[in-house]
């Protein structure tokens, strides 16, 4: 052991990322400082090779509370002397989960007067997001700004700064995105960025001055150390060979388990009324005030419950995850109660994977591997403590929240009891979880309504989806298709305020469907895996999959098949209403941000036809977010094939049959097409549906599911090759099919782009329920068209074979109809 003047206290005399560099090349170069500062580990991550690993941060090395609090607080007082007290005190702090939470707001505390908050990875019912932003190299990519004060942010924006401060500043992607996310709604003058470490190459250093010039602001940085990393080529794959190698030949090293494990005992802190256990919803300067007095008493009661060789030897003060600064605050009075008589180190738990090597020269030399115990919103997963076994501590006191104090933390497998069986001692200490009070949406004072699973409603497995209707199954909405027709066109009614009359396929169709699906299922299953494969390398890794009913929700059961095939995922999966020129189901969203981030959800559709539905959902989100909302939904749809070149997110751009399209609910879990109508769904209920439990004889739901899924590992093959050149290709929609929907209505005299329906499943649409005019058939289509053409002629439509069509075919419904299905309020179906 040797200790710097400073007090900081570096765990080897040889250098922590010695191993790392002998193995992989990878050079650390910088001030006299920088290697005292970091060690290497590697990552468990496909993103990137290497960690940075602190010894002042308080993360994955042990270290005093004191060295770790007062490396923040100095770099806040180095921002303080910068901007100069008056503008210090009007300024805000944020700071990064996970890693730096408690970095930050030891920073906001050198500022002495300014409030702090940071992002989180935990969504928190109830609370609107004020925002949120990506780190794309993290192992989880998504943070959430969810201040208790929707006006934090934005206080004084105009002349006050904003402090940014993260543990390591490497690329300054992660910054810049947030500043530009957040400049974009409270533009600023000045921005100051805070680091432990400035690891930037010169060309990201050049990135950062454009930025500034561009936003025209100024933007300052604040670190305690500079320097380079330099990384040889194919570092990624030697990296990941390396962890694999090491993975392989050694489990998870845990020297020095004692033979029977630590009794656990609950310490009751006593924690001030009205303080936050951190920063996630904002942490005032009262705040600030309220902790330092409480602090002496809360650190003596710890105190009081260690035993005799603890308060002689070695405690460790255990974090978790983004609840930094609390445990950080308790080890520091920690420290002081105890005096010179005993080594008190802190640190905190992680959700990042990292290699543990049991060498002087790494980094992170054990881990402890539990389960998640906050029920985490992207599900259960591994959790891990970092060179707490074999450390020698005498006792560890745990401090949780109290969302985290769950039956999980308490198990077998559990954090306590695994931290038990390497110490004398384990004292669990839990800060109540700070509740906010937040202004509400003015529709959100109802209690929203919970989604419908079949068997009670559809006839898919309750886990494969959630229904985001309400049922109106027994209200009478049906009403004949040329009724319909003219009340539509005539604008007497719109198309969602009732049903047509559900087609019932002759036996000679309903074969045609079955010689469909078998002879699709492959290229399906191969068009589910390859866009299922791109919404997880760019959307993941835990996507919530909101398919568009209805023709949207069979895809979203097949892409949550492959999701759990392939690659053991249980991805979330609900459907929600869309309806031409009314928008998007406002309740289902405000249902998906209480319960979700709004940046997992990936909406879903079964195909694009000229494009109408992509535009009108990212309409619809707008004018969502513009009514008070909660904000940070992608209106990017994800399809299952997109010949009409209007979406980014595809399976394939070919025009061919997706046999879903043939059949109406029986092929969509026996669900009506949705419904918006003023008397059947308030401002506070989700949009309607129709379960039409009559049909179950005829479903084929489950059957269209079970036979592309079987098909799944044939095309495994071939799906990851076409993904990984999707991934690589200029995606970029090219609306060509929008371009030649308004070319035939013009040609054809129609003059009305809505009743022009491009490809071989909107043309099945026209046929099976609205009033056909005509159908143009691509020549030579073949037998995609072959359901097409008996349906067309059942009805008596004409097919007129056409040659340049971007299509398979067009559907053209009838341009002749007026008022009829409804009266003239707009309510009564007439003939009903």
């Amino acid at each position: 052991m040797s200790e710097r003047a400073t007090g900081e206290e570096n765990v080897d005399v040889v250098w922590s990322g010695d191993w790392v560099a002998e193995r992989l090349g990878v050079g650390l170069e910088g001030d006299g400082e920088l290697r005292e500062l970091l060690g290497l580990a590697l990552r468990r991550n496909p993103k990137r090779a290497h960690l940075l690993v602190s010894n002042v941060l308080g993360k994955h090395v042990p270290q005093k509370p004191s060295v770790v609090y007062g490396a923040g607080y100095g770099l806040g007082e180095r921002v303080r002397a910068l901007l100069g007290e008056e503008e210090a005190r009007r300024a805000v702090v944020l700071g990064y989960a996970e890693t730096a939470t408690g970095l930050g707001h030891a920073v906001a505390d050198g500022l002495r007067d300014a409030p702090y908050l940071h992002s989180t990875r935990r969504p928190v019912a109830g609370v609107r997001q004020a925002g949120g932003f990506e780190e794309a190299h993290s192992h989880a990519t998504s943070h959430l700004l969810l201040p208790e004060d929707p006006a934090l942010l934005a206080q004084g924006a105009e002349d006050s700064a904003l402090v940014l401060v993260d543990d390591e500043f490497s690329t300054g992607n992660t910054v810049l995105n947030t500043i530009r996310a957040l400049h974009e709604t409270h533009p600023r003058d000045r921005y100051v960025i805070v680091a432990l470490v400035d690891m930037r190459s010169p060309a990201d250093r050049d990135r950062l001055t454009a930025f500034a010039a561009e936003i025209g602001a100024r933007v300052d940085l604040v670190t305690r150390s500079t320097g380079t990393v330099t990384l040889p080529d194919g570092v990624l794959e030697r990296g990941q060979a390396l962890v694999a190698a090491q993975a392989a030949e050694a489990a998870d090293p845990v020297p020095g388990a004692a033979g029977h494990p630590a009794p656990v005992t609950r310490v009751d802190l006593a924690w001030p009324a009205g303080v936050p256990d951190g920063g996630r919803h904002g942490f005032t300067p009262a705040h600030r005030t309220a902790l330092e007095a409480a602090l002496p008493d809360l650190a003596e009661r710890i105190a009081g419950a260690l035993g005799d060789d603890a308060r002689r030897g070695r405690v460790l003060v255990l974090g978790f995850e983004e609840l930094m600064y609390a445990p950080l605050r308790l080890g520091t009075a920690l420290e002081q109660a105890l005096g010179a008589d005993a080594e008190v180190r802190y640190s905190t738990t992680t959700r990042s994977p990292v290699l543990a090597v049991d060498d002087p020269g790494y980094a992170i030399r054990t881990r402890l591997v539990f389960p998640a115990h906050d029920t985490p919103a992207d599900g259960p997963g591994d959790r891990y403590a970092y060179n707490v076994a074999g450390a020698g501590f005498d006792a560890v006191v745990a401090v949780v929240d109290s969302t985290a104090d769950t039956p999980e933390l308490h198990a077998p497998e559990g954090l306590l009891a695994r931290l038990a069986a390497h110490t004398g001692q384990v004292l669990l200490a839990v800060v109540p979880s700070y509740t906010p009070t937040p202004v509400p949406h003015p529709q959100e004072s109802a209690v929203l309504p919970e989604p419908l699973r079949g068997p009670d409603f559809s006839s898919y497995a309750p886990e494969d989806v959630g229904w985001l209707l309400q049922d109106l199954s027994d209200t009478e909405l049906e009403a004949p298709t040329e009724e319909r027709e003219e009340a539509i066109q005539s604008g007497g009614a719109h198309y969602a305020e009732s049903l047509p009359v559900e087609y019932q396929p002759s036996a000679e169709y309903q074969a045609l469907f079955s010689a469909a699906l078998e002879t699709s299922a492959a290229r399906i299953a191969r068009a589910v895996g390859t866009v299922t494969e791109t919404v997880l390398a760019e959307r993941g890794p835990r996507p919530v999959l909101v398919s568009l009913a209805r023709a949207g929700t069979p895809v979203g059961v097949l892409m949550r098949r492959w999701a759990r095939h392939r690659h053991g995922l249980d991805l979330p999966h609900y459907a929600i209403s869309i309806v031409r020129g009314r928008g998007i189901d406002a309740t289902a969203l405000r249902w998906l941000a209480a319960h979700h981030d709004p940046a997992d959800v990936v909406f879903v559709d079964g195909w694009t036809g000229k494009g109408a539905i992509t535009r009108e959902l990212a309409a619809a989100i707008t004018d969502f977010e513009a009514s008070g909302g909660p904000t940070g939904f992608d209106p990017e749809i994800a399809v299952l094939a997109d010949p009409g070149g209007c979406v980014r997110t595809y399976g394939t751009r070919e025009d061919f049959l997706i046999p879903s399209a043939c059949l109406n609910s029986t092929v969509s879990g026996l669900i009506s097409r949705t419904v918006l109508r003023a008397d059947l769904v308030g401002p506070n209920d989700f949009h309607g549906g129709k379960f039409y439990r009559e049909l179950a004889e005829s479903d084929v739901s489950v059957r269209f599911l079970d036979t592309i899924a079987a098909r799944f590992d044939e095309v495994a093959g071939q799906v990851e090759a076409e993904a990984k050149e999707l991934l690589a290709a200029d995606r970029a929609p090219t609306w060509e099919g929008w371009a030649a929907v308004e070319r035939i209505s013009e040609e054809y005299g129609i003059h009305d782009v809505n009743l022009v329906k491009p490809g071989v499943g909107e043309t099945t649409r026209v046929l099976l329920r609205r009033v056909p005019w005509k159908i143009l058939a691509k020549r030579g289509a073949g037998a995609d068209l072959t359901h097409i053409r008996l349906l067309a002629e059942q009805r008596g439509v004409p097919v007129e074979e056409v040659d340049d069509l971007p299509y398979s075919c067009v559907g053209l419904i009838h341009p002749r109809y007026t008022r009829g299905a409804t009266g003239a309020d707009g309510k009564a179906v007439k003939g009903a």
